[in-house]
Parts: structure tokens; C-alpha cells; sequence
């Protein structure tokens, strides 16, 4: 008897909640590829779904905590559903998996899978296993090459831009960071698979890819020298109009990555370089392998290849330690560099990371009225940044209707959203834009002809 084809099989809802990175993001998507030819839809309903999946973070505080509420939720569901002479497989993926493992079993029955970030590639296997009930349910191993290599080569892709992930894990084992322990040691996918997997999204439309990993400029796959070779390899791909990446670690900033940003027209002239903090006696407590002052020679070579370079960071406040005069170090550098955007954090202890332990923690009154003045410091830089667009023209490459009528926004080379009215049909091709307005995380414009 022949096999049902794909669109004669029954289809299933399939809820994905994403927490925390981009890197993250990526991951549900290329979940949602591999259910799709077991008939999986998407749905925003959990309360619908035959699967729900949360795909989890584990570097902020509580981010557990958040991870066992939501649960709380889809038990609830499962338990209307089989009520109903329903079901609902749920599954924990991701970061709080690695880390928590049976625990979380432990704590919410409901559970039918735990899967790391290694092991999501498993999925259409573990389901069947659940369906069976039998076999193990746990599945939290570091095999990132076996994982790519049994993803699916077609992305179901919608919209102009994409992530395309081309480096996993980190061995930089900063004091305060899980990464190394659930995301595993540093994986470079070669060359040759990262060309295949942007060509075929250029086919399907896409003109903008972010390169993803925790530690992306310490790429060293096959086929390529370094990170700043396979951004000129990609370049060359027909279709693809703009580039960048993320996330960088000053330590691995070379001379011919820096040297990329003037010379390849395609890679975009925005740079996340997360720096922490401020202070070498607090970056030497965060094993952060690099100084302040080895930071600021990194910006001033930039600017000096690419003077119109819009630079975002990470920062820290109150890590064990920090003094008044450590945190006016952060400050005074977020003052020298000027920021065109940024993340902030308070410190909060991950387990079994070395700063957990450390002495000399910090009092939460003391962090959230550090964090407040670093905030306001950052927010200023970013309305001065944007601001300065005003009555300038942009290329903008235009991503999706808007929400009002007739509106499109579309982003700048500096990764900024902007607003303007042009007709939906313009999806994905790149306009020129006059900067009219600012405002805190936007800009508005009008469209003065194509770029």
C-alpha cells in the first residue's frame, strides 16, 4: 500500500514558546522544519495543541522559575484535553533542560520530554517513544554535528531575513555564564554546509542573514579562514544583499575580521560586542580574557576601518565585587565608547558557576539603583543615536506591513526598525528612506525611490 503523502497526513497543532537568545529562536525553527512533514501546524492557542514545546534560556535569574509556570499552564491543558479523549505531548527543550534534566520531571509529571540543545534534531523520534510509551524520555547530550547533520536541509522560512547558526557552545567559561555547561565545548559547522543552507534561503527570498552563535567570531569550520573568510564566502551568495552576526567576544576579535567590515559592502556596519563591565578588576573576576583597555582598542581600530560603525554591548552590573569606583568604570566607559544600543542586567547567581560562590555578593538595593543609572545613561546614547538619523537617507531593506494602513517597516544598515508607507508588494526589496522622525526604539521616514 503506498504512504500517504504529506498532504494527506492528519494534521497536528504544534504550540513553540521561545525564551531568551536568538540562538534560541533559530533552534524552534528548525523544530518546527523537522515536524512539519509529520503534519504539525503552528498554533499561538497551547490550549489547541498536540504538542506544546517550550524551548528554554537559562542565563537569567529565575529563568526556571519561569520555565515550571508556564508548565503549570500547560498541564492544565493537557488535563482539559484528556478529559476530552484528547492529548498533548509536552516537551521541554533547550538550555533549562540541559541543566535540570529529571528534575524537571520531578517537579511537573506532565512532562513527556526533556531534550537539550544537542539533542532537538531527536524530536520526531522522542514523540513516537511517547506515543509508545516506552523508551527513555531524557535526552541531553553534546552531539552538535550529529544534530545538523539530521536537521532538514529545506527551511520553511517566511520574510526577508533569517539566522542561519554556524557556531555552538563556548570555551571561554566566563565566571557568571551556563553557556559552557548546556550549550557544550565550541562546534564550527564547515563552510560548505553554511554556504548550502543561505543559498537555499536565498532562494526562498531572503536577503538578510544573521550569522548566530554564543561565541560567533571564534568560527573555525572547514572551507573557510575564520570568520572573516566565510563572510566573504557568503557575500558572494546571489540574493543575499546584507550580512551581520552575533554574538562576538572581544578575545576573539582578529585584524582581518575588523578589516571585513570595511572591505565587504554586504556586512552590515552594526557590531554586538559585549563587554560586561568596565573595570579590570571585575572582568579579571568574570575570566573575561580581555581588558578595558584591550575593549577600547578593539573600537578604535573599528572606527577607524568603518567610522560610521553603530556599536551595541552587554553589561553587568553587581557582580561580586564591584565597588562604587568599579561601577563609575563601566560608566565612564559606556561614555567613551557611545552606545547606539544596548542590554543590561543585574547579577544573578546561575548554579554551579564559580561566580555563584564567590564572596562579596552584592545587595539587590545596591544593583537595581546601579542598574537604573546605567539604563539611563544607555537610553540617552540610543535616542542621541537615533536622533542624529533625522534628515538623513537610508537604505532600508522593507521586512512586513506595519500596523497601521498602508505602512511597511523595514530596517536600517544600523539595525534599526523604521516606519513608512509603501505598498505591500515592495516586501524585500531595498528602499531609500528620509529620516523625518526618532523616537525611543524607531524611526519614521518617508521612501524617496529605490536603493
Amino acid at each position: 500500500m503506498a504512504c500517504p503523502s504529506m498532504n494527506e497526513l492528519p494534521s497536528k497543532r504544534l504550540f513553540i514558546k521561545t525564551f531568551g537568545c536568538q540562538m534560541n529562536v533559530y533552534d524552534s525553527e528548525r523544530m518546527t522544519d523537522l515536524l512539519t512533514p509529520l503534519g504539525y501546524r503552528l498554533t499561538d492557542n497551547p490550549a489547541e495543541a498536540d504538542l506544546a514545546v517550550l524551548n528554554t534560556c537559562h542565563i537569567r535569574d529565575k529563568a526556571a522559575e519561569k520555565v515550571y509556570s508556564e508548565l503549570g499552564r500547560l498541564r492544565r491543558f493537557k488535563d482539559d484535553r484528556n478529559q476530552a479523549g484528547e492529548s498533548m505531548v509536552i516537551a521541554v527543550a533547550g538550555c533549562v533542560a540541559q541543566a535540570e534534566g529529571m528534575e524537571i520531571q520531578r517537579r511537573q509529571p506532565a512532562v513527556d520530554l526533556i531534550l537539550g540543545p544537542q539533542a532537538y534534531h531527536r524530536l520526531p523520534e522522542l514523540i513516537a517513544r511517547v506515543h509508545r510509551a516506552t523508551g527513555r524520555l531524557v535526552a541531553a547530550d553534546f552531539e552538535a554535528e550529529a544534530k545538523f547533520d539530521a536537521l532538514p536541509q529545506v527551511r520553511n522560512v517566511k520574510g526577508v531575513t533569517a539566522f542561519v547558526t554556524v557556531q555552538e557552545g563556548c570555551d571561554r567559561f566566563c565566571t557568571f555564564c551556563v553557556v559552557p555547561y548546556t550549550r557544550g565545548a565550541e562546534f564550527s559547522r564547515s563552510a560548505d554546509a553554511i554556504e548550502g543552507e543561505v543559498r537555499a534561503l536565498a532562494a526562498r527570498g531572503v536577503r538578510e542573514i544573521t550569522l548566530l552563535g554564543q561565541n560567533v567570531n571564534a568560527w573555525r569550520g572547514a572551507g573557510a579562514d575564520g570568520l572573516a573568510g566565510l563572510v566573504r564566502r557568503l557575500a558572494r551568495v546571489e540574493g543575499v544583499e546584507r550580512l551581520r552576526y552575533t554574538t562576538s567576544h572581544p578575545a576573539d576579535m582578529s585584524e582581518d575580521l575588523i578589516a571585513a567590515h570595511a572591505e565587504v559592502e554586504a556586512l552590515m556596519p552594526y557590531l554586538h560586542l559585549p563587554v560586561q563591565a568596565g573595570s579590570n578588576v571585575i572582568l579579571r573576576a568574570m575570566n573575561r580574557a580581555h581588558t578595558r583597555e584591550s575593549y577600547l582598542r578593539i573600537i578604535e581600530r573599528l572606527r577607524s576601518v568603518r567610522p560610521d560603525i553603530a556599536l551595541s554591548g552587554d553589561f553587568i552590573v553587581g557582580f561580586p565585587g564591584e565597588t562604587d569606583a568599579d561601577f563609575e568604570a563601566t560608566l565612564s566607559l559606556i561614555r567613551e565608547v557611545s552606545y547606539a544600543s544596548a542590554f543590561s542586567f543585574k547579577y544573578s547567581p546561575r548554579p554551579g558557576t564559580p561566580a555563584a560562590a564567590l564572596p562579596r555578593q552584592v545587595d539587590e538595593a545596591t544593583k537595581s539603583a546601579r542598574l537604573r543609572m546605567l539604563q539611563e545613561l544607555l537610553n540617552a546614547q540610543q535616542a542621541a543615536f537615533n536622533g542624529a538619523a533625522v534628515g538623513r537617507v537610508l537604505p532600508v531593506l522593507v521586512e512586513r506591513p506595519g500596523r497601521e494602513p498602508g505602512q511597511m517597516i523595514g530596517r536600517s544598515p544600523y539595525l534599526q526598525a523604521v516606519h513608512f508607507d509603501a505598498a505591500a508588494d515592495r516586501a524585500g526589496s531595498m528602499v531609500s528612506v528620509t529620516i523625518e522622525a526618532a523616537h525611543a526604539n524607531s524611526l519614521a521616514g518617508r521612501v524617496v525611490e529605490s536603493a
